[in-house]
């Protein structure tokens, strides 16, 4: 299966986003990480890296993040790790939730997760 890290600056947020996520996801794998370690905003790459190794089930893990400085981070996390990951361009929590209703699929890849992931970029609210 597939598995979902979601990284946020805020480890609140982060475990939020999750929460919202695990209701559609089933038995999805859905880490949250977030925070600076220290009970600040911030994110850090071993904190990362422990989430994806989490989250890793065999199938690989779809990233999602909030902001700039956690593409970074996540991207010297996926390097840093031996996970097989992919951080997905999408809306953190629409793309956490549509992720996690595409891992359930018994024919979920890890590009399929993606991109239902980022396919929420386009959805409408209004």
């Amino acid at each position: 299966m597939v598995g979902l890290v979601v990284v946020s600056h805020s480890r609140k947020a982060a475990e939020g986003i999750a929460e919202v996520a695990t209701e559609m996801g089933g038995d999805t794998r859905i880490e949250p990480v977030g925070g600076d370690g220290q009970g600040g905003i911030g994110t850090v790459p071993d904190d990362i890296v422990d989430a994806l190794d989490a989250a890793e089930e065999g199938d690989g893990v779809v990233v999602l993040v909030d902001l700039g400085s956690a593409v970074m981070n996540a991207d010297v996390a996926i390097e840093m790790s031996d996970a097989d990951a992919v951080v997905a361009d999408a809306p953190v929590l629409e793309g956490a939730v549509n992720a996690a209703v595409a891992a359930t699929s018994p024919k979920a890849t890890l590009d399929s997760v993606r991109e239902q992931a980022e396919a929420a970029r386009d959805v409408d609210k209004l």
